[in-house]
C-alpha cells in the first residue's frame, strides 16, 4: 500500500546509520568512566528488547549523568566517524523520496556535524535538521519541524527505538518502525507502530506522493 506523506522525518542512529556495532565497541569504556554497569555481550539481545528508560534502570545510569554521557558519546562518534556508514540501501531510498517530492528532515540525539558527515552528499536532500536532542526530548522537536513545514497530520517519523515511537505519539505524528536498528523488531511490533519497515526499499514503496 502506498501512502501519501508530505514530510518524512528520520532518526539517525540505527535508522539511517549503522552505529550499533560502534556503540557496542565503546559502551563499556563509557560505563567505566561514568560508573554504571558494563554490558556482557551475552545479554545484548535481551537488552535490545527494552525501552531506553528500562535500559537506563537496568544499567544503573543516574539520570543526571545523561547529558554528560550524551556529550561524551558525541565526541567519541566524531573521533570514530570514519568507521560509521549508512546502511545499505539508504542512499537510494533518500534519493527516491526526495525526487518523489517528499520533504526530508532529521530529528536525532546525535550532533548535526556527525549526522552531516555520515550522510555525505545525501545531507543536501534534507530541509530540516533538529540534532543534539536530549534522549527524551524528541517530541518537542518533532512538533517544531512539523509546524515549520506546515505538515501537522501529514508527517511520519521513522526510527528504530521505542523512545522514537513514544516521541511520535506524543507529537501526534505517525510512526514507522525500522527493524534493522537498536531495538529488536519484535519489541517494536508489539508497540503497534503505524508502519513496519524491514528494508529501506519498503519505505520507498509505501512513503511518498500517492499515485494519480
Amino acid at each position: 500500500m502506498r501512502t501519501s506523506y508530505k514530510l518524512a522525518i528520520f532518526d539517525f542512529d540505527g535508522t539511517l546509520a549503522d552505529t550499533f556495532p560502534w556503540f557496542c565497541s565503546v559502551i563499556n569504556d563509557v560505563a567505566v568512566r561514568y560508573r554504571f554497569r558494563q554490558i556482557d555481550p551475552a545479554e545484548t539481545d535481551a537488552l535490545r528488547g527494552l525501552s531506553a528508560r528500562a535500559l537506563i534502570r537496568e544499567l544503573g545510569v543516574s539520570p543526571w549523568k545523561l547529558p554528560f554521557i550524551t556529550r561524551h558519546m558525541h565526541g567519541l562518534a566524531s573521533r570514530d566517524i570514519a568507521t560509521i556508514s549508512l546502511f545499505p540501501g539508504i542512499r537510494d531510498m533518500l534519493c527516491n523520496l526526495d525526487e518523489a517530492g517528499v520533504t526530508l528532515a532529521i530529528v536525532s540525539s546525535n550532533s548535526e556535524a556527525n549526522v552531516r558527515h555520515v550522510l555525505g552528499p545525501c545531507a543536501l536532500r534534507f530541509r530540516h535538521y533538529a540534532c543534539g536532542v536530549s534522549m527524551f526530548g524528541k517530541a518537542k522537536r518533532l512538533n517544531a519541524v512539523m509546524r515549520r513545514e506546515g505538515s501537522l497530520g501529514g508527517a511520519i517519523y521513522i526510527g528504530d527505538e521505542l523512545r522514537d515511537h513514544d516521541a511520535a505519539k506524543a507529537a501526534s505524528c505517525n510512526f514507522g518502525a525500522v527493524t534493522w536498528g537498536y531495538t529488536r523488531g519484535d519489541a517494536l511490533v508489539t508497540a503497534r507502530p503505524d508502519m513496519v519497515f524491514r528494508h529501506p526499499a519498503d519505505i520507498v514503496e509505501t512513503i511518498g506522493t500517492a499515485p494519480a
